[in-house]
């Protein structure tokens, strides 16, 4: 799978494709129902198969402070879009120039002639362009005159309610992590890489691998029972905590921090995976670091039981 980065390299390099346009947060069963769609008719027409998404996603762009956070980073997105029937991935960084591009200069300059596109498919409340002018009927009299067809995306359903990322979202925000993992079609998972802590785990006896995640927000918060991949064939079992470490003052960065069971190896540098089993508790403030250890032996016990 390629990544093209910018319309400034996607000179020449297709012929004709078929595309969809979103921001693929979670890569969720949603998305990959329309990358199915989108390579059947690639496959009818010969085409290969290009998913364009926006770095910042537009609201990170336009709303920082009030944008959600993210399911996926952009490296955990291509990861997962990696895995589709996905030919290219075209990433158009969203800022200020690119919020003021008309709906038709996009049309013509990115799907038109970057593209080359004979078929598109998006969600039929598509918008695009400056001030959000464009929209799916827009694009369906472009393609009619220019020569691509237009498609809208086909809701996909999970006990009656249609996947999407706020859903996932809202559901890892309340703790339910099997109904996030129903319609993720996996569970919710966080990568990033081991560095040096503060060694405060190790002092009360139980050390912990720290996850720099780069995030100013996270959609889970708390502790978890987990279960920890990247170190080889291994599954480790563990309890995390993801938060700003309230007990300790000064923390205010989202911080992951994983107690792997019946494990003392050094992964410093160690890019992982932290999938997230069952939630425990919320976070908490505890008056001394005796009162922290003794709740993180109860979370330990409680997770050993979760993830056995």
């Amino acid at each position: 799978m390629r990544i093209i980065r910018g319309l400034h390299n996607l000179a020449d390099q297709f012929d004709g494709c078929v595309a969809t346009i979103g921001n693929f947060d979670g890569v969720h069963s949603g998305h990959r129902m329309v990358v199915d769609k989108l390579a059947r008719k690639g496959d009818s027409l010969g085409l290969p198969i290009v998913v364009i998404i926006f770095e910042p996603q537009p609201m990170e762009f336009f709303s920082p402070d009030k944008a959600p956070a993210r399911l996926t980073r952009f490296r955990e997105k291509i990861r997962y879009l990696s895995g589709l029937s996905v030919d290219a991935v075209l990433v158009l960084e969203f800022n200020q120039r690119f919020a003021a591009l008309q709906a038709d200069d996009f049309i013509k300059k990115v799907l038109v002639e970057g593209l080359k596109i004979k078929h598109l498919i998006v969600g039929d409340d598509f918008r695009f362009g400056e001030q959000r002018q464009g929209n799916f009927s827009l694009l369906k009299k472009y393609g009619r005159a220019s020569g691509f067809g237009v498609g809208s995306m086909d809701s996909f359903l999970i006990n009656n309610e249609r996947v999407s990322s706020t859903l996932i979202r809202n559901a890892l925000s309340e703790g339910e992590l099997r109904k996030a993992s129903d319609y993720l079609g996996r569970d919710y998972s966080i990568c990033g890489r081991v560095v040096q802590g503060k060694k405060i785990g190790r002092s009360i006896d139980f050390p912990t691998a720290n996850i720099k995640v780069n995030r100013k927000k996270s959609p889970v918060q708390g502790v978890f029972a987990v279960r920890m991949t990247g170190l080889g064939e291994r599954v480790i079992d563990g309890v995390a905590n993801v938060g700003i470490k309230p007990t300790l003052e000064g923390e205010r960065t989202i911080l992951l921090e994983v107690h792997l069971f019946d494990f003392d190896e050094d992964i410093y540098g160690c890019h992982v995976e932290v999938h997230f089993v069952k939630k425990i508790r919320d976070e908490q403030k505890f008056d001394s670091l005796e009162a922290l250890k003794e709740q993180i032996k109860k979370d330990s016990e409680v997770a050993r039981l979760v993830t056995a």
